[in-house]
């Protein structure tokens, strides 16, 4: 494990060559692995082994912060390479026809992978950051993903549960769950199953498992740690505490895959893409007959 310093570090300025490389280093962990977010950039940057590694500061993470600004703004990094799921707009989707609809919404269309599957299965994370960087596989493997915002998400977990409610079949259901490990972490996920508990259907058979960050993970990534405030009282078992986006990304998504994969029934993927394209041609021809005015 390494350790984050918590001393008083002076402030150094980095050369025109120092920062170019420091650039450099950013825009090649993106280009091999995105998308990331910010937090995800600054472990991957804080690596002693690189020829300009950032300090392990907030002033460390402001700079990586900083220089993913400046190359995305130059063109140097794509935009799409970064998530922030922090902030995101409203939009509304409006159409000029019935056939404009049809043909707007027909790539939306998803078959069900989990119809002949044996378990319900969702993903939680801790924050909107790391559910930005695993957003992707969620969507592809089609399980729900809840950011949960730590210990405030007590309206979450009600509206969790009335979801797991309304389409229950019998299945039982499993919540896999990333977040940081830390004294006031370890309890998030711990306070979210009980409350999801207290209103889900008494024959729910429920599995909420924590799956990163574990203190194995820790010492088998080798995951930098800070130490933890002696103020908190709180988890007497965790010496240290570590980021969830101290993982690196590419591992996150990895983890979450394995683990939802794992409850998938067999061929699900291929079958779901024949009845995709069949049904989507067949949305395709109805939009043809609506221009005709045949419908």
């Amino acid at each position: 494990m390494s350790n984050l310093s918590t001393g008083v570090v002076k402030r150094e300025r980095r050369t025109k060559e120092r920062m170019q490389l420091l650039d450099a280093q950013i825009i090649d962990v993106l280009r091999e692995d995105h998308p990331q977010s910010i937090r995800h950039v600054y472990y991957r940057m804080t690596n002693p082994r690189l020829a300009e590694p950032a300090p392990k500061t907030d002033h460390g993470y402001k700079q990586v912060q900083a220089r993913c600004t400046v190359l995305r703004r130059n063109g140097s990094l794509p935009y799409g390479w970064l998530v922030d799921s922090t902030r995101r707009g409203f939009h509304v989707n409006t159409f000029s026809g019935k056939a404009d609809f049809l043909r707007r919404v027909k790539g939306l269309y998803r078959a069900d992978l989990w119809e002949y599957a044996q378990h319900y299965c969702e993903v939680w994370t801790e924050s909107r950051s790391i559910a930005g960087v695993v957003q992707g596989d969620c969507n592809e493997l089609a399980v729900s993903l809840y950011p949960c915002g730590g210990f405030s998400s007590i309206t979450l977990a009600y509206d969790a549960a009335e979801h797991i409610n309304d389409d229950f079949e019998g299945k039982p259901v499993t919540i896999f769950y990333v977040g940081d490990f830390d004294p006031a972490g370890v309890l998030i996920d711990v306070a979210l199953e009980r409350e999801l508990r207290q209103h889900l259907r008494s024959d729910v058979q429920l599995d909420f498992r924590r799956i990163g960050i574990t203190e194995q993970q820790v010492i088998e990534l080798d995951l930098p740690t800070n130490a933890r405030k002696a103020t908190d009282r709180r988890s007497s078992h965790v010496k240290y505490t570590v980021e969830a986006e101290a993982m690196p990304a590419n591992i996150m998504r990895s983890l979450v895959r394995s683990h939802v994969e794992a409850l998938l029934p067999e061929h699900a993927f291929q079958q779901a893409k024949i009845v995709e394209a069949e049904e989507r041609k067949g949305l395709e021809l109805w939009a043809r007959s609506m221009e005709r005015g045949n419908v």
